[in-house]
């Protein structure tokens, strides 16, 4: 790549070339890998911090890390469930997203192996827009929402039925919609079924 289409990427904030091609050549060099392990190498090549969690407790632990070291003061998290996470490791929340907000901590409805992104939907972040989210997500997810692709995420939402305003995320693109924001991070922690 030419030294002016590097200087143009970054001033756009466009991913380059090279990270796209070295994205696909690790796809392909894991099409025969699980699932799991494929999404997992594809999720934190892109930048995404991974976290591997065998039950609750582990979740628990490593949640309580992440806010500790990220210096996480108030949360935007409208789950009852992960609600009484954040309740457990004694972290102010919102149920409503605000400015004071320097973390959202929300579910998926699918991880996609194919390229290492996440889907959200409203049923995850609400009426809001994913540009809104605060520059630092934790998502927890189980081992069971792993699919191939886009296309089986499609049709398993279509066969659900109801679910709208949906988009993607992954490592430090996460906000696919908005490339105003490059610093990002995004934290995954999946369960075990």
């Amino acid at each position: 790549m030419s030294l002016f289409k590097k200087i143009v990427s970054k001033l756009t904030n466009q991913p380059e070339e090279e990270d796209k091609q070295s994205l696909e050549k690790l796809g392909d060099s894991l099409k025969n890998a699980d699932l799991d392990y494929k999404f997992a190498q594809l999720f934190t090549h892109s930048g995404g911090f991974f976290n591997y969690c065998a039950d609750e407790a582990e979740a628990l632990q490593t949640l309580n890390q992440i806010v500790k070291i990220e210096g996480i003061h108030n949360i935007f998290c409208w789950d009852k469930e992960l609600q009484s996470f954040l309740n457990v490791v004694k972290t102010p929340y919102t149920s409503e997203l605000a400015h004071s907000n320097d973390a959202a901590f929300i579910t998926c409805e699918y991880l996609i192996a194919y390229d290492g992104r996440i889907m959200l939907s409203h049923n995850n972040i609400l009426h809001y827009h994913s540009s809104r989210l605060p520059d630092k997500i934790i998502i927890m997810a189980n081992v069971s929402q792993i699919v191939n692709n886009l296309n089986d995420a499609m049709g398993k939402i279509k066969r659900n039925g109801n679910i709208k305003n949906l988009t993607s995320i992954s490592g430090s693109q996460s906000k696919l919609d908005s490339s105003s924001n490059s610093n990002t991070k995004l934290f995954l922690l999946l369960l075990e079924d």
